[in-house]
């Protein structure tokens, strides 16, 4: 029999601009996965998230900006903490489409994430 090889991926309590998560929900909680498929150019209108999020970047390299300007670069393999509450977009740079897996905590009927399409992308 093989061996099975475990990695820890991401352990953490902060989003990746340094905030503390906040408190997880207390009842009803319900766990949202989502595949994203970004081809190259283009780019996901601005938004924020009210609930804990994070992912992993399974193809590509993903930038995702503030609305303060503060950019993060996710590149193929690598974990995120979505920022709570912060205005932000992602958008793919590269030359290959970007495959982003994500994962949100969220009371049963809550939204993943509140659109800002009045923020007009640059």
């Amino acid at each position: 029999m093989a061996d099975v090889k475990t990695t820890e991926l991401l352990r953490t309590s902060q989003t990746w601009d340094g905030a503390h998560l906040p408190s997880f929900p207390q009842q009803n909680a319900e766990i949202v996965s989502m595949r994203y498929e970004f081809p190259p150019g283009e780019k996901l209108g601005w938004h924020h998230h009210d609930v804990i999020n994070f992912g992993y970047v399974q193809q590509g390299e993903l930038t995702i900006i503030d609305i303060n300007g503060n950019v993060k670069v996710v590149h193929e393999g690598e974990t995120i903490v979505e920022m709570v509450g912060t205005i932000h977009h992602g958008e793919n740079n590269g030359a290959e489409t970007v495959i982003l897996i994500m994962f949100y905590v969220i009371q049963q009927g809550e939204p993943i994430s509140v659109q800002h399409p009045e923020l007009p992308l640059k």
